[in-house]
């Protein structure tokens, strides 16, 4: 015989439970705050790569000179008294190599290039140190890059490198095209974006030397731009949350599609509260984790509901907390299974990935777990206490019934 788990023995246990667990979420909230990322607060972006410099150029003349290297050439750019305003410029394609490249430069009147490395290179590599004016003088020498001359290192290094620094590192490109993305957070609006540039800046070029540390790409997130992203993931979880109510409400009735609203808030705060007790950055990957979750946990809440609604027409009884523990029973392998095999994928990446993607898994492991969780014990105890006065043919107005096989033939 099948066995028939009574669930609605444990419905006030897993409330006062779930209670307790909120609480302590919302007082961790309140003494630890939420560990927000760079995407709601204001911050630096920096991308950085480590490479010892292959060429550099300096400039003898009345004229204003500068250099502007993109992804196809190196421009010129000639201007100021006493020389005609032009560009020129210098494809990779007709100067393939660091060598070549250096030869065409210095067929300008007054600029001198020296290649210090990597002659051999492809001048398709080229990048340049955006933290350094791009005007060029006999003072201090322009630098060039490529990517082929960069010098060994690993992000691991880096994030002992940049400890005191409090930022957030992650790869990006190849090992042929390798190069580092620093996100930095600052503490309040008082705090400027030069300070902490000054500060990553200086701590990578004590360690690798001036010359070889090249900052690519700069970014700051204002405290506007983070403020009007909190309000619209704010404004969006709420858009979520009612469209989901309101298809419940059309498709079952106004409890059940309650039930179905308050198991997700029951999950959002359940996740909020481990984000807040392991401090997970939340980002905007953690919110997307969030909903994820409330995807996941409205499907499996509505075939909970729809066995429900099934049985309520099928089972002889007039006691709906046996309706509900029945469907809840016939539903229970799909729930568990369908937990598991989700958790096989958010679990892997628990296990071998590591920065925004980890704390990703970690938000989708505990929803995946609160989901089930709540679609069982919490969205089904609120309609069980909805409905403990409930008498059956009370609902036949919101079910359309059925047709069977004897109102079939008799159309």
């Amino acid at each position: 015989m099948k066995t028939s788990y009574k669930f609605s023995k444990a419905f006030k246990v897993c409330y006062i439970f779930s209670a307790l667990l909120i609480v302590a979420g919302i007082a961790s909230i309140c003494t630890r705050k939420i560990n927000l990322g760079i995407d709601f607060q204001p911050g630096l972006i920096e991308e950085v790569r480590i490479a010892p410099p292959a060429m550099q150029v300096t400039y003898n003349g009345a004229a204003t000179v500068s250099l502007d290297a993109s992804n196809t050439a190196l421009d010129v750019v000639i201007s100021g008294v006493g020389a005609e305003n032009e560009t020129k410029t210098f494809t990779y394609g007709q100067n393939p190599t660091i060598d070549s490249l250096c030869t065409a430069l210095n067929s300008i009147d007054g600029i001198s290039a020296k290649v210090l490395s990597s002659g051999s290179a492809n001048s398709y590599g080229i990048f340049t140190n955006n933290a350094e004016t791009s005007r060029l003088s006999t003072d201090k020498p322009f630098m060039l890059y490529v990517s082929s001359s960069q010098t060994e290192t690993s992000i691991d290094e880096l994030r002992t490198v940049l400890a005191s620094q409090k930022v957030v590192l992650k790869e990006l490109g190849t090992s042929d095209n390798r190069s580092y993305q620093i996100r930095a957070k600052i503490a309040n609006d008082d705090s400027s974006s030069q300070e902490l540039q000054d500060g990553v800046l200086s701590a990578l070029r004590k360690k690798y030397g001036k010359d070889n540390v090249a900052i690519v790409k700069t970014d700051f997130v204002g405290s506007s731009f983070s403020g009007s992203l909190i309000l619209k993931s704010i404004l969006l979880t709420i858009a979520t949350v009612f469209l989901i109510w309101l298809y419940a409400t059309i498709r079952f009735h106004w409890d059940f599609a309650l039930g179905a609203v308050i198991a997700l808030m029951h999950d959002c705060l359940i996740m909020f509260s481990f984000i807040s007790f392991l401090q997970i950055e939340f980002s905007t990957t953690t919110l997307a984790a969030v909903l994820t979750i409330f995807g996941y946990s409205i499907n499996a809440t509505v075939v909970i509901l729809d066995r429900v609604r099934e049985n309520m027409k099928k089972l002889n009884t007039k006691d709906f907390t046996e309706i509900l523990n029945q469907s809840l029973n016939d539903t229970l392998a799909r729930s568990i299974i369908t937990t598991v095999t989700t958790l096989f994928a958010s679990i892997s990446l628990l296990v071998f990935t590591t920065g925004s993607i980890h704390d990703f898994a970690v938000a989708l492991t505990i929803g995946l777990l609160s989901g089930c969780y709540s679609s069982i014990f919490i969205s089904s105890g609120f309609i069980s206490f909805m409905r403990r006065n409930w008498t059956p043919g009370a609902e036949a107005k919101h079910v359309k019934p059925r047709p069977t096989a004897e109102t079939s033939l008799s159309n």
